[in-house]
């Protein structure tokens, strides 16, 4: 599962009595994935764990959050009518996201865990960020709230400043924002979409959900949509889809690299899952490109673009560098070139790289269009940041945090990597 925050030492929990407790609140928000989900029968009431879980996580992914979206409503409902997908609240929010941190829970932090399947912009999201601000402000005595995102869950706290800027401006005093793909993450997000996403690698990987089954899923996710490369954005180099494709024509054949932008990728999308389908409950159904997920997406495109940092409110960014990151993608080869775009669908990619972290590109994660205070590049991956020694020092310095007990953060491998300030 994705940690989301800088974790401590599991051998010391300390007490209210170590910290000092005249601390702004902080509101701890995930990435894509970070949020424990559970399926609750809408009769009976009990609940099963969907996401994260290592045991049937397989079967019961495709049984419980295989979904469909609704245009009509602008939500991904899951296939399983008797069931509903909850994200837990217990914690003050913190189950949900699986913190550990020594700061006492629903006075000074807070946890948001949402259904990562739906819209950054979607008005549940909305509300209950709203709700959970409020709540984090007037139980710590009206003190203005301190956000702390990772990735995905960047470009929803972008979307509650766009859309809810008077608010955002009343609760919120500094957000920090960690390897948050401001411009998108082309490479993963392309590739997500034709072949699916694995979370786990290695040997762990026979044990969880698997690629294509995760892909059936992401195909009718507006968050995925939602980080499609930003096409409004001034790359150094349009990212794009390549295809090694074989014509035939009066008997004649040829073969040719083709490439796909940004905008001209959305008919390669189209091309290749136009046969694409999935067997639920004995029924088959298909799951071609969503058009609705698209232009929904395009939309909450513009509300990005839109977002203005209120005066008041102090930004922090820290990214990941010195990790090779796809970009480009590309399908078939010169000696075996696909021939129908549909067989993109069960190819393995080949990427091309630029500097990043891992899954994030240097260049979109400090895109951000904001005054920042500052912004820092941590020689780390997607995940390691969460857990890296200079980020967490960071993060205590922008925060005025000064603890009474040494508590040692988990550091990653490229932690002692100084980092690179702008």
């Amino acid at each position: 599962m994705l940690c989301f925050c800088p974790c401590f030492d599991d051998n010391h929990h300390p007490t209210s009595d170590d910290v000092d407790l005249d601390l702004e609140p902080v509101l701890l928000i995930s990435g894509i994935g970070g949020s424990i989900l559970t399926s609750k029968r809408k009769k009976l009431g009990f609940d099963t764990r969907v996401w994260v879980r290592i045991l049937l996580a397989d079967l019961e992914f495709k049984k419980k959050l295989w979904s469909l979206y609704n245009p009509k409503t602008g939500y991904t409902e899951t296939l399983d009518k008797d069931n509903e997908i909850v994200v837990p609240d217990d914690d003050y929010g913190l189950y949900a996201i699986d913190i550990l941190d020594p700061s006492p829970k629903g006075t000074t932090l807070f946890g948001y865990g949402y259904d990562f399947r739906q819209s950054n912009r979607i008005e549940k999201l909305m509300e209950d960020l709203k709700v959970k601000l409020e709540t984090a402000y007037k139980a710590s005595g009206g003190r203005k709230v301190n956000i702390i995102s990772h990735s995905m869950g960047g470009l929803l706290v972008m979307c509650f400043m766009s859309l809810h800027h008077e608010v955002f401006s009343k609760y919120v005093s500094k957000w920090i924002c960690i390897g948050c793909p401001f411009q998108g993450a082309p490479g993963c997000i392309n590739d997500s979409l034709l072949t699916g996403l694995q979370f786990v690698e290695g040997l762990e990987s026979f044990f969880f959900v698997s690629r294509w089954t995760m892909h059936q899923l992401l195909v009718e996710c507006p968050s995925i949509y939602e980080m499609l490369a930003n096409p409004d954005f001034n790359w150094k180099k349009q990212p794009k889809i390549q295809v090694w494709r074989k014509h035939s024509k009066d008997g004649e054949t040829s073969i040719e690299l083709e490439s796909y932008g940004p905008v001209e990728s959305i008919t390669l999308f189209r091309e290749a899952l136009r046969h694409n389908e999935l067997t639920y409950d004995g029924k088959t159904v298909a799951l071609p490109f969503n058009f609705a997920i698209s232009r929904w997406a395009a939309e909450t495109r513009q509300v990005l673009n839109n977002a203005k940092l209120p005066d008041g409110v102090c930004f922090y960014n820290i990214y990941g560098i010195s990790f090779d990151t796809p970009f480009d993608v590309c399908y078939g080869s010169k000696a075996s070139p696909i021939e129908d775009l549909s067989e993109i669908c069960h190819s393995m990619p080949q990427y091309s790289y630029v500097d990043g972290d891992e899954t994030v590109s240097a260049e979109s994660a400090k895109a951000d269009g904001f005054a920042a205070v500052e912004r820092v590049a941590i020689a780390a991956r997607h995940r390691e940041l969460l857990s890296d020694k200079t980020v967490f020092q960071h993060i205590k310095k922008w925060l005025g945090v000064e603890q009474k007990v040494n508590i040692h953060s988990k550091t990653s491998r490229v932690s002692d990597n100084k980092p690179v300030r702008e």
